[in-house]
């Protein structure tokens, strides 16, 4: 059953039928009212209109009620049906904070109202009605439409977009921008969330697809499509007319309050007068009622219209006797008893879900206690449930049961172009230090063309330290990684053709060998160890991980799955769960811990900070208060008194869950039944603790969280030695952080500190200079007199710190002034306002720690960044402040961080000696010499310990270099932009399989035509160096009509034993006419001719393969 079935329902409901007779008689200037419909069936109603009386406004009082009724109509209506319309800036004048994203959804529902046949509904609010429209004459005027067959020049089209200020691109990725590639044309019109591409063949236009922006491939195709310029452009003095005149006369409008929106449009108007009496400036602007409107306006315009009202109407009232759903309070006993009691009243009871898991969670819930619920199944849930007792049907839905926050979608298609900023932060440009792993550390020179035996072929141009240049081939991109250390100092150029990168590399790789080795040691010895295997999941267990106030990330299902199936297996559990800040790492060890004190044993949490052990207290506490376990913490802020207590009780088995710091593992630390450890950023403690850790690892059941995140390549290497969950999906229903950069004012920030306190939250204020921050707290009480204000800095006595952060957890004052210390895990739920002083002097993955302070509850978080105006910045800060701003969903904030994460993870990870290798080496040659080392270790001193895993010689870790004077590239004329074919070559020389590269070959014909020879050449190139390395050849040159193989130099290599050598030699006896044999200077090769194309190579070398790679390759 889906929604869909409930609207058909309703539609056939007497109520329905009488509520849409009266509505449909009342006269203009008055309304029906319709009263006691509860939670979303008011969207139902809405739905129920749009199929009996067509066009349909809906004004709610909110930007956040209108998103959720707009959610619940699209749910309910064919797709495209329900449109939402939102306001596009955030204070009256201040254009250039305008939202694109919603300039595009406003010109979509402007352009779709201009034709008359369309079915609507529109959803608003009315801040949204507030900003006047253009005139339907000026966007018929400015419209163009454009039609597959349509006959009209390249260069006609150009012109057109010119006069519209379409601004003239390399590739789309904002509104109002179009390119032009040979007979390809693509435009960003403002009337559609996805941009277009145009393909002409000749003058006519042969086809019209929608692409997306971050990939630039095409992803549908349309019949005809509107061109619309930004026609919210305020500061073009035209003529403008109010929403409700632009909407055609008879289009039906339900508000829900209009004295609400009267109130908000008069406010808004007192505010709009006020900024126009204080601009200043040679642009003219247009005065507020040539621009807004106000109350009186919306009353006239409302009085030509007949309504539809939440409540009494003035002309009649219709009334539906629906109540809201019920608070349970996650009782589920309570939900049990209800259903119960509305099924023998011969009520239907439907549950809605999001998700199938949810509706068996809820059948495993009443079944663990033993009662038999029947109820009916929806999949997808509505906003909110209803009961309706005279429909004999009761709605309820699983959010509002597992109390959980349901985040609302609005349409930002165009967001896209967000990745695109995160590939320009680590795209590679000239002068860029690159480290290659067999030549070091040197700059980037550019592509460069050479001359191969007559053949012209691209190259990557490096040069090293006295100017001497390498030239790269394209097909050996993946030795060269951008170069990225700790911190922003420029490493020393190596030297072509001297040791000492050799060097540097040889000692790095047994460093890493001895790390890697202790690592593996440990895990052999806790192979071998007993452990205890832990009973499985009790009911009670279910009813905790049901009443998580969050949906499950697919990430956390799967870590809470392995977590527990360790503690199940009889020997003891290593795990390593890591995933960022605020991605339920904590509720992870909430659910391990539990299931550990249900089976009867105790549980240690240890913590590096006193602050971090308390708030760990109070999570748990409120998480396992309705369960039988008792939590406490250890920490330096108890006396001596309260300490005594705990450790008695701790021994008598009383406490089952105790928090603490280094003290835990202290000798005066008795626990009755110690079952598991968990450890929170292990990083952060003393060498003395983690070696009584190691030696309680090997016994002990042992969970480790960390917010560093571990690079992927890493995360491969340590699978041997360490079990890892990995956590990268952020939570879906967090609501994202809105983050604005703007310069430091004082009315900016009095503005952001009111708003929080106006809705009883509390605000951190960062400001990272101790000698002046008494000045700065001074400065906020001046503003916010009313404003209790805290200092905190890490020169205060450790003791006065916590209590004052304690106090700021609890809501002793309202306005923290605090320097970075709070980047390291204070959580206050209550604060979701963070303001950063001179937030240029940050580095990424610090704002976006600090960022992640705030926005941990249910209610929307700001983020303000304060900086000097962004044009007076260096480009590097800059794009890090835009990248931050554009990233404001939790997680995608993560994407952009993770570079910087990723390189202090690694060295929080191997410890500060390998840190000093990764800023020598480059971040990913130190991770490629890194799994190298383990790959051996593997092979050699574990060879016993990894039996079960396949040794030997495999094509994986080998290389094939490719060298051959035939023409294989991308020509100019085909991909004009040099920066875009280095990140084709990039992406071609990353693929791995027959499949990826036919998919890059579409794309490429999808973005700039058919492939030139050049560039098929290059593709087979690809499979000829695939097939190569396959074979096991480590170079293969093409030359002259005929190829020449050669085979791994080391003669002691495992290769020479095995299959895909046996092949070869088997070939050789087959096809003596083809290929030879030749051996000079202990240096083995295979020659083979004549080979005059890449056709014939691959033709040629798949003779060679053994003949169950033959077959699979068939």
């Amino acid at each position: 059953m889906t929604p869909d079935h409930l609207l058909e329902r309703y539609r056939k409901d007497l109520r329905t039928t009488e509520w849409l007779e009266r509505w449909n008689e009342t006269p203009a200037g008055r309304s029906t009212g319709l009263h006691g419909a509860s939670g979303s069936l008011k969207a139902i109603a809405a739905a129920c209109a749009t199929f009996a009386l067509g066009r349909l406004v809906v004004v709610r009082s909110d930007k956040e009620d209108a998103a959720y009724f707009f959610n619940d109509l699209e749910k309910l209506l064919p797709p495209g049906q329900a449109v939402f319309y939102p306001d596009s800036f955030r204070r009256p004048y201040a254009f250039e904070e305008t939202a694109n994203a919603n300039v595009v959804l406003r010109a979509e529902v402007l352009n779709r109202l201009g034709r008359p046949t369309e079915v609507l509904v529109v959803v608003t609010y009315p801040e949204a009605l507030f900003e006047l429209v253009v005139s339907h004459k000026t966007l018929q005027g400015q419209t163009f439409s454009l039609a597959v067959g349509d006959a009209l020049g390249l260069d006609f089209l150009n012109e057109t977009l010119f006069d519209l200020h379409f601004e003239r691109t390399d590739f789309v990725t904002e509104p109002g921008e179009f390119a032009v590639r040979g007979g390809i044309v693509d435009v960003f019109s403002y009337a559609f969330d996805r941009p277009y591409r145009i393909e002409f063949l000749g003058d006519r236009i042969d086809s019209i697809r929608t692409f997306d922006v971050e990939s630039q491939w095409s992803d549908g195709t349309v019949e005809r499509m509107d061109v619309v310029p930004n026609i919210e452009n305020k500061s073009v003095l035209e003529t403008r007319e109010y929403f409700w005149d632009f909407v055609p006369s008879d289009t039906r409008w339900w508000v829900e309050s209009t004295e609400v929106v009267g109130e908000k449009l008069e406010r808004d108007y007192a505010r709009a007068e006020e900024a126009f009496a204080q601009l200043s400036g040679p642009i003219q602007r247009g005065e507020p009622h040539k621009l807004f409107a106000n109350r009186a306006r919306w009353e006239a315009g409302m009085a030509q219209r007949c309504l539809t009202v939440d409540g009494e109407g003035t002309h009649a009232t219709v009334h539906w006797q629906t109540l809201p759903s019920p608070a349970f309070g996650k009782n589920f006993s309570l939900l049990a008893d209800t259903v119960e009691n509305h099924r023998r009243l011969g009520r239907t009871v439907v549950l809605m879900a999001h998700a199938q898991t949810q509706i068996d969670r809820l059948r495993t819930l009443f079944q663990d206690m033993g009662r038999l619920v029947e109820f009916e199944p929806v999949l997808g849930a509505l906003h909110a449930g209803w009961e309706d007792p005279v429909g004999g049907r009761v709605v309820y839905t699983d959010h509002e049961l597992f109390e959980r926050y349901q985040r609302f979608r609005l349409k930002n298609g165009f967001d896209k172009a967000h990745a695109i900023t995160l590939q320009e932060l680590q795209s590679l440009q000239m002068g860029d230090f690159v480290t290659h792993l067999d030549h070091g550390v040197g700059k980037f020179g550019g592509l460069q063309k050479i001359d191969v035996g007559g053949a012209v072929q691209e190259a990557i141009k490096l040069i090293y330290r006295d100017n001497d240049v390498l030239y790269v081939s394209i097909h050996s991109l993946h030795k060269i990684a951008k170069f990225n250390a700790k911190d922003g100092t420029a490493p020393a150029l190596h030297k072509l053709g001297s040791g000492a990168w050799q060097t540097l590399k040889a000692k790095a790789k047994k460093r890493v060998k001895e790390m890697a080795y202790d690592l593996i040691q440990l895990y052999a010895r806790r192979k071998d160890a007993p452990g205890h295997a832990f009973a499985p999941d009790t009911y009670l267990q279910h009813e905790l991980e049901a009443s998580f106030v969050y949906e499950d990330t697919p990430d956390q299902v799967k870590s809470t799955a392995d977590v527990k199936a360790d503690m199940e297996k009889p020997r003891p559990m290593d795990r390593l769960v890591c995933g960022d800040v605020g991605f339920g790492k904590t509720e992870i060890a909430i659910r391990a811990a539990f299931k550990a004190a249900t089976d009867g044993k105790q549980v240690a949490i240890l913590v590096p900070t006193t602050l971090l052990a308390f708030q760990h207290f109070k999570t748990f506490s409120k998480r396992l208060a309705s369960f039988p376990v008792r939590v406490d913490y250890l920490n330096r802020t108890r006396s001596a008194k309260e300490t005594k207590a705990i450790l008695q009780d701790l021994a008598a088995g009383k406490i089952d869950i105790l928090i603490g710091t280094h003290k835990l593992v202290g000798k005066d630390v008795h626990f009755k039944d110690l079952g598991l450890l968990v450890v929170d950023e292990e990083q952060k403690f003393g060498v003395n603790v983690k070696d009584k850790l190691k030696t309680l690892r090997v016994q002990l059941d042992t969970l480790t969280l960390t917010a560093t995140p571990i690079p992927r390549t890493l995360q491969f290497s340590l699978l041997s030695a360490r079990d890892l969950s990995v956590m990268a999906t952020p939570p879906p229903n967090r609501q994202p952080i809105e983050t604005h950069v703007m310069g430091f004012g004082e009315e900016v920030v009095r503005d952001a500190i009111q708003y929080e306190l106006s809705r009883g939250g509390q605000v951190f204020f960062i400001h990272n200079r101790i000698e002046n921050i008494q000045e700065v707290a001074g400065m906020i009480q001046r503003l916010v007199p009313e404003a209790r204000v805290g200092i905190a800095h890490g020169q205060l006595e450790g003791h006065q710190l916590e209590t004052l952060m304690l106090s700021f957890m609890e809501g002793g004052f309202d306005v923290l002034v605090s320097t970075t210390l709070i980047e390291s895990g204070l959580d206050v739920p209550n604060a979701n306002t963070i303001v950063i002083n001179q937030a240029h002097r940050f580095g990424l993955s610090d704002l976006h720690q600090m960022r992640g302070r705030v926005g941990r509850s249910n209610r929307k978080a700001f983020c303000y960044l304060l900086a000097p105006p962004l044009g007076s910045l260096p480009d590097e800060s800059r794009k890090r402040l835009q990248a931050l701003e554009q990233f404001s969903d939790l997680g995608s904030g993560f994407k952009i961080a993770l570079r910087d994460l990723e390189i202090r993870g690694a060295g929080d990870l191997l410890g500060a000696d390998q840190s000093g290798f990764i800023n020598d080496l480059g971040f990913d040659t130190y991770q490629k010499i890194l799994a190298e080392a383990v790959s051996e270790l593997k092979k050699s001193e574990f060879k016993d310990l990894f039996a079960d895993t396949p040794g030997g010689w495999g094509s994986e870790e080998a290389d094939c270099l490719i060298d051959t004077d035939l023409e294989v590239l991308l020509p100019d004329s085909y991909v004009n932009f040099v920066e875009e074919r280095l990140k084709l070559y990039q992406a071609l020389d990353a693929l791995t399989a027959e499949t990826e590269l036919l998919r890059f070959q579409e794309g490429l014909v999808d973005r700039f035509g058919p492939l030139p020879p050049a560039a098929q050449r290059l593709m087979q190139a690809v499979r000829v160096k695939w097939l190569g390395t396959k074979i096991g050849l480590e170079k293969l040159v093409i030359k002259q009509n005929k190829a020449i193989g050669y085979f791994p130099s080391d003669a002691q290599s495992d290769y020479y034993q095995s299959p895909s050598f046996q092949a070869v030699l088997l070939a050789l006896q087959q096809h003596p006419r083809t290929f030879r044999m030749k051996q000079k200077n202990e240096r083995l090769t295979l020659v083979c001719e004549p080979i005059p194309t890449l056709d014939a190579a691959l033709e040629a070398l798949h003779l060679l393969l053994p003949a169950e790679v033959e077959t699979s390759n068939a």
